[in-house]
């Protein structure tokens, strides 16, 4: 995807001491993921391109202008749709 691995991004997809294993249901499927992670990191572990999807957490849409707000904890589900252009 051509986007480089921040620090948070890391350490939502590889073991390190600040970071516990989890998983994260997403679509009904449950992935593994390093939390407490940021939605958009989440996202990008997920090989995600967060400006082309629309995500549901706890219920509440929410806006890609806060995808790098907040964090995931153990447990929580979201619900991801892409984004598909054309007609």
């Amino acid at each position: 995807s051509g986007q480089r691995l921040t620090s948070s991004v890391f350490r939502c997809i590889h073991p390190l001491k600040m970071s516990s294993a989890t998983t994260i249901t997403a679509n009904g499927k449950e992935l593994h993921a390093r939390v407490p992670c940021s939605i958009h990191d989440f996202l990008v572990a997920q090989d995600l391109l967060p400006p082309s999807v629309v995500v549901e957490h706890k219920g509440e849409a929410v806006a890609p202008s806060e995808f790098s707000k907040g964090q995931l904890r153990a447990g929580e589900r979201l619900e991801i749709v892409k984004i598909v252009a054309g007609g």
